[in-house]
Parts: C-alpha cells; structure tokens; sequence
C-alpha cells in the first residue's frame, strides 16, 4: 500500500551520532579576513568551536575563502573543495551571515559533503528555493536548516550547531524539532527525568526545510539507542501532517512501537501572521495548529501542551508501554485544548502580516499592469470567479501555483501544481492540467497563461513569497484579474540588501506604533485583539507561541506574543518591557525565559534593572530555566522588587493569572 507522508529527496542521514564523524566549519563573515578574537563573529564562532571541541565533536579544521592558515590549532581551508580534498570530512558546519548562507551551502553541495548544517536565520528565500532545485539534481549531500540550532548526539558526543550543552545528558529519547527554544526545554525535561537523549535534530523555523519529520523518524526507528521519539511542530507548513501518516503507517506495520509524544505549537496565533520565525504562517490552503494538533493525536501520538511535560510523560509512557490506553495524567489537558478558545479564522485577502512586506491591492495593481495583465479594479465578485496563486509548496520544496474554482483558495476547491525554480517559460502540459482543475474552456488557456507567466515573474525578479490573485471570468470568457494580495520576502531585503525599491512601498503610519517600535530593538512583538491582561516577554519564537497556548489553556488571557530572539540580552528585556507595559490592558508580565545561549542570571539582571528604571507599576512573574537558572532565580528573590520567581511553568502561570484577574 502507497503511504501519503513525505520524505526528502537527499542524500541518506550520515551516522552523525558516531564519534568519527569528521566536520569541518565554515566559520566567519565570507566578506573578512580570518578575524581576530576581538571580532564579535570571532569571539562567537571560536567559542562555539571550543565547546564543541570539548564535547567530543572531531573538528578537521574550518573554511575561509581564499586563505589558508590556521586558527585554534586547527588548519584553515581556502574552500570546500581544498578541504574536502586534505581532511575528507564527512560534515560541513555553515556558520556564515542569512546572506551569504547559500553561497556557503552552493561549495558544499559541489563538494559532496554529504551533510550540510546551516544554522542562520534570515536566509532569503529565493536563495533557499534555488539551493533546494540544486539539491533535488544530486544524492551526495543532505541538508540539515536553515534556520536551525543544528544537530547533536548526546551519546556519541558529536555536536554541529549551538545548542546549550549543559542541557544534554547521554540518554535514549530522540527528538526533532522546528523551534530552538521549545527543543531546549524538551532536552532539559528530558534530562530532568533521568532519560537523557539519544539524538537531537532540528528540522529549523524556516520556510523550506532541509531535513523534516519524517526523515528524522526515519531514522529514530532503526535506531537502536533511541527507545522513544518526541516531535516538537508548530503553525506553517504540512510536515506534522506527513509526520501523522507516518505515524500511523509506523504504528500499522510495527508489533511493539517506539511511544511517540509530540507538541504543536501557535494554537492560538492570529491567523494570517508571520509569528517570529520564518516559515511560522500559514499559506493558503494549509493545515492551523489546531487541526495538526488532532491528527498527531488521532495518529497515536501522545500530546502535551508544554515542553515541561515530556520528560516524566515519557518516563510513563516507558514504565506502561505494555498496557493499552492514553497516558496516565493528560486527561486533564486534552480537556483544556479542547474547551479553550479559538481564533475566528479571517479571508485570506485581507489577513495582515508585518513580519513580511505586504504591498495595497492598488499597488499590486500597478506592478500586474506593467506586466500587461488584464485588470478589472470595479469588478464585482460572481459566481464565475477563481483563485490563481504562486507560493511555496514546503513539501515538494520548490514554488508551486494554486488554483481554486472559488474566489478564495478553498482547501476542497483547491490544488497545488508544483515546478521546478529553473522554470523560465511554462510548458502547455501544466497550463492545461491547471485549466482543467478551473473548468475553463480552451479558449481561455492562453490568456491563463499569460497571467501565470506574469506572476511567475513577478515572483522571482522581486523576490515575493506569495502573490495571490482572484480572477473574473467575464460574460464572453476573459479573464480579468478583480482582486490581489502581493508578499515579498523581508530577508531579501533586510539581510542582503535586495529590492530596496519594492520595500520602499511600506508604510509603518499604517502599522501598529508598538510592533514597529518593538522591531527597531530587533524584537518580534505582536499585538494580540481581544481582552488581553497579561504580556508575555520570552526568549525564542517556538516558546512564545507555546507560552500563549499554554497560559490561554490555564485559563489566561494574552495581550501579547513576544519573542526577543534566541539571544536576549538585559537591553532587549528593557525594551521589551517597555513595549509591553505601554498596553494599558496589560495588568501583569509573564517572563518565561529559557537560558540556552543567554545566561538566566544576565537576564535576572535585565529584569531587575527594567523594573527600577521604568518605575513599573504591573507585578511580574518570572519563570528561568536553563543555564544558570538557580543564580537568576535567586537575584529575583533578593531583588526586594515585587517579582514572583518560578521554575515550573504551571505554578507560574497560576500566579500570573491570579495577579491579571486582581487576585
């Protein structure tokens, strides 16, 4: 029987949790010299090595283009191909800036690394559509990212990436996950209860992933050191759906299954935003959190709604795996998920997103009028309306058009017609197979044609991430375009530089004062509708989603999702405050902080001074977890301020919602 889920096309997962596993780093800023220590991507990259070093990781040495040389004892490459040649590594390591990351990722794929590791963020991605169509043409290489905290064997001590190593114990619980954050609190649950981990993968938070859910199951269940899996999934994209499949294929065909827990988080993310990563949104016509969340349950997944939970979930799930039934103590939230409240879904056209630039219809007007489009801005909608679309189709990793026989892009109505990046022109097979889904006659095929030429484009000369249009069939068969929804790619321009003209047209007058505020200090703040009372200040975008879930669960009311960025630093936590307290809804602060990079005692320090200097009025809840969590608890404690300090999540959120309510 034809299974459903999908796995990548690549090259097969090297043994990466072996100790032999030879990695090289391409490790600073491709536009330098080789940096001194003084250097902030110096200092990084160097300590980064260290630690990794000192775990056990085999480093062979890293690549600077153009210079040989050596750097902590270990040789430096002029490139990939130089160092595929003299150390034979079996792993690349790409360490480089959202803007030069495909460029690294181009050298290794041409040298047949067979895996690549990128762990920026703001990678464009057009860049990452084009490294996917050069991934899909070879079997050498696998791609782990972007976006990503990388990889890690806490058994075969083998670490490519950043993760927090004080978190990791030896273990036999194999986790993969989209959020950086979310994973860290997982590994740190996990350690808690005395299960440690087996291996970590990060599938990343980007659009378009390398390596997904199911390539990691894939490998845990041949796996002999993994005895149990957790997925960590959030909103975007359709790979906790294939990772369902999976599951049930892989509960159907096994006597005696490897527990499966998992969390999704965004239940509870306004529908149409980007929410802090970014492949963190939903593209018409794909699955919200909520609905990936039932089927990971249906599929027999054991689901929780924070990562605190998984550590002594699966210690249970360990102790009962012989005995049939749900696990002992989820009852009781399975009930809150279903009884909280949700989202009234809104039209796709008119969903706002400030993370990416999304131009006025009459402005998408103009640019289709410059590629000759036929326009018919007084049209009125009818029945004789469709949808065309071009997006990115995350499971086949490539764009794809969307055509829906209804004005807006109805899942029943609709379907995907993924092509290859490299496409120029469109062939007539493809014109016609997505013809033949609109019901249009054959007169109409080349003026569909030339309106699909035409967004194609668009596409990829001004680098858009979603061009959504909705086209009236006239009394005598033309096809006019009556409505359109235009995004382009934020990365393309704020990392790299890139179609400057295109994000001209944005105007923050327009936005909300606290979201463009908060982002001058690189903050990712969103301003949730509704009765908020409690703000929300975290480190990582996973776990701000996850926090609002799981506090609206407990019975909350958020005001807020905020992330900082996986790095928070004691001016980023006043910043942050000082955006969240100028809500006026707002009646006390939840700070749910997980020291992975970012020490807990720094941040204790950011709260502290934040609290003095702002002459805050509102009482905080403070949870700190992770590197140096006892030292930041304490500087809370002794602090004299009223801050309430916690380790568990669920006595903080009663505490924080006992203090929004008044009480």
């Amino acid at each position: 029987m034809r299974t459903l889920y999908q796995t990548s096309r690549l090259a097969a997962i090297p043994e990466y949790y072996s100790r032999d596993l030879r990695v090289i780093i391409s490790l600073y800023n491709l536009k330098h010299q080789i940096p001194d220590a003084e250097s902030a991507t110096g200092r990084q990259a160097t300590a980064n090595v260290k630690e990794s070093l000192e775990w056990g990781t085999k480093i062979v040495g890293g690549v600077k283009p153009g210079i040989e040389g050596e750097h902590l004892g270990l040789p430096v490459f002029p490139s990939v191909k130089v160092a595929q040649e003299r150390a034979k590594p079996d792993a690349s390591a790409i360490y480089v800036p959202g803007n030069q990351t495909a460029k690294a990722i181009e050298e290794a794929i041409e040298a047949e690394i067979p895996l690549v590791v990128a762990v920026a963020e703001h990678v464009p991605i057009h860049d990452i559509l084009r490294i996917h169509s050069m991934l899909q043409t070879q079997s050498k290489s696998r791609l782990v990212g972007a976006n990503c905290p990388g990889i890690i064997s806490a058994i075969g001590k083998c670490r490519i990436g950043f993760q927090p190593l004080p978190c990791f114990a030896p273990g036999n619980v194999g986790i993969v996950a989209k959020s950086g954050t979310l994973s860290y609190e997982t590994v740190a649950s996990t350690t808690r209860a005395g299960l440690g981990q087996s291996l970590c993968i990060s599938m990343g938070g980007d659009v378009l992933a390398g390596t997904n859910f199911v390539d990691a199951l894939n490998l845990f269940e041949n796996d002999p050191d993994t005895r149990g899996i957790i997925l960590v999934g959030e909103i975007g994209g359709t790979a906790e759906m294939d990772a369902a499949e999976w599951i049930k294929d892989y509960r159907r065909r096994t006597v005696d299954p490897k527990p499966i827990m998992a969390l999704v988080g965004g239940l509870e993310a306004p529908p149409g935003r980007i929410m802090g990563h970014a492949g963190a949104w939903a593209a018409p016509g794909e699955p919200d959190a909520e609905t990936k969340y039932q089927v990971l349950e249906r599929a027999g997944a054991v689901m929780v709604n924070h990562p605190e939970k998984f550590g002594e979930g699966m210690k249970a799930l360990f102790t009962n795996q012989s005995r049939p039934g749900p696990m002992p103590g989820t009852s009781s939230q399975k009930r809150g998920f279903h009884t909280m409240r949700r989202v009234t879904p809104i039209s796709r056209l008119t969903a706002v997103n400030k993370r990416g630039l999304y131009i006025k219809q009459f402005q998408a007007f103009d640019i289709l009028k410059q590629k000759s489009v036929p326009v018919n801005e007084s049209a009125s909608r009818s029945d004789n309306c469709i949808s065309v679309s071009i997006t990115v189709d995350r499971t086949a990793l490539s764009p794809c058009i969307i055509a829906s026989r209804s004005s807006n892009i109805n899942p029943a109505q609709s379907h995907k017609f993924p092509f290859p990046y490299t496409q120029t022109k469109f062939e007539n097979s493809i014109i016609s197979a997505v013809a033949s889904h609109l019901s249009l006659p054959v007169s109409a095929h080349k003026q569909l044609a030339r309106i699909v030429q035409a967004l194609w484009e668009i596409y990829k000369e001004k680098e858009a991430f979603t061009l959504e249009t909705q086209i009236v069939i006239s009394a005598d068969g033309a096809l006019e375009v009556h409505g359109a929804r235009f995004g382009f790619d934020d990365a393309a321009f704020r990392s790299s530089g890139r179609q400057e003209d295109t994000h001209k047209l944005r105007n923050i007058s327009e936005e909300v004062p606290e979201e463009v505020e908060a982002e001058k200090d690189g903050i990712v703040y969103v301003k949730l509708e509704g009765e908020g009372s409690i703000g929300t200040l975290v480190n990582g975008a996973g776990l701000a989603m996850n926090t609002v879930d799981a506090l609206t669960i407990h019975g909350g009311h958020c005001a807020n999702f905020l992330d900082t960025g996986g790095k928070a630093t004691s001016e980023t936590v006043k910043a942050s405050f000082r955006v969240i307290c100028s809500d006026t809804r707002v009646k006390a602060v939840f700070v749910n902080i997980f020291g992975g990079l970012t020490r807990c005692d720094m941040i204790a320090e950011g709260i502290v001074l934040a609290f003095r200097d702002l002459n805050m009025k509102v009482p905080v809840v403070v949870r700190l977890r992770g590197t140096n969590e006892k030292l930041g608890q304490n500087m809370i404690a002794e602090s004299g301020l009223p801050l309430h300090a916690f380790d568990e999540f669920e006595e903080a959120a009663k505490k924080v919602i006992a203090l929004a309510k008044g009480q």
